[in-house]
């Protein structure tokens, strides 16, 4: 009776130990949400508030957000400044950044994965070790080309350089090599091409792996700052991050207007918050196949 007792004992702080650990778990969290969300609840209430009340803070009565609401920020926003221009502009450079991207790694995915040449495996991994020199390191002689080709100030320096990704190529070979090699077989006995099995078998068979590699290239583009602030010298061309910082030149020896910038913060996030949202488990299978073996 005694050891039966001794066991429930024992069985009991087991279980009182895992449900404090999952409770301290969840508190760390829960903290670590709630510090990470302020400062985007800051931004929505500037962005709501005019200009005159944003710095009335008062630690005994803080006031999150105006009463009424002054949605005029959101209004201003576009006529301050060409909003719409700079919007218009991302939209592009993303789009074509993104349909190129894809389509280049997805071929040199498949030539690298499928594909029998002499120096293949040294050739690849000559090209994956390129994802170790960080970006700052190759961006000045880039824009040395830019400039020598003529194209600094022009789209083709926005897109061009940004369509060709050693992580895309890898990203897609990894996938490419978990594909039974039995299909492509069958499709070359029915008499199918190199590019038939290409497009017919190995493409819509990667849907998953294409959709994680254009999710993470249209997000990583859309908030790209420091290239496109180099190679664009008009309003005209200028992105949303770059438009955005366009709100300081407008006040140079005063401070801006935070109301404007912030609501112009939340309109350019909308996009990004609905492809997180919608798109989330991509996230989670761009992990994995990062990680696969090849």
């Amino acid at each position: 009776m005694r050891q039966d007792k001794d066991e429930i004992v024992n069985i009991a702080s087991i279980k009182v130990h895992r449900i404090l650990k999952k409770s301290a778990i969840y508190a760390i969290l829960v903290i670590g949400g709630v510090t990470m969300i302020i400062p985007f609840i800051w931004m929505l209430s500037t962005s709501l508030k005019p200009y005159s009340s944003i710095f009335m803070f008062n630690i005994k009565d803080i006031q999150w957000f105006s009463t009424p609401l002054y949605w005029k920020n959101y209004i201003n926003v576009w006529k301050v400044v060409p909003f719409a221009r700079f919007y218009l502009n991302s939209i592009f450079v993303v789009v074509a950044v993104t349909a190129g991207q894809v389509t280049t790694s997805a071929l040199a995915a498949y030539a690298f994965a499928r594909l029998k040449f002499p120096g293949r495996d040294k050739i690849f991994f000559a090209y994956l070790a390129t994802m170790m020199i960080p970006g700052s390191v190759t961006m000045i002689p880039v824009f040395a080309l830019m400039r020598a080709f003529g194209w600094i100030d022009t789209y083709k320096a926005l897109i061009i350089p940004a369509i060709f990704s050693a992580y895309g190529t890898f990203l897609l070979r990894q996938f490419f090599m978990t594909i039974p090699r039995d299909l492509e077989d069958a499709a070359k006995i029915d008499g199918c091409s190199l590019w038939g099995i290409f497009w017919r078998v190995i493409m819509p068979l990667s849907s998953t792996a294409i959709a994680t590699l254009t999710i993470f290239v249209s997000l990583g583009n859309w908030v790209s700052f420091m290239w496109p602030l180099l190679v664009t010298n008009s309003i005209e061309k200028r992105t949303l991050p770059v438009g955005l910082a366009y709100f300081q030149e407008l006040y140079q020896y005063a401070q801006p207007d935070w109301g404007l910038l912030m609501a112009g913060s939340l309109v350019t996030m909308v996009p990004v918050i609905i492809v997180f949202l919608f798109n989330q488990r991509f996230f989670v299978e761009g992990i994995k196949l990062t990680g696969m073996k090849g």
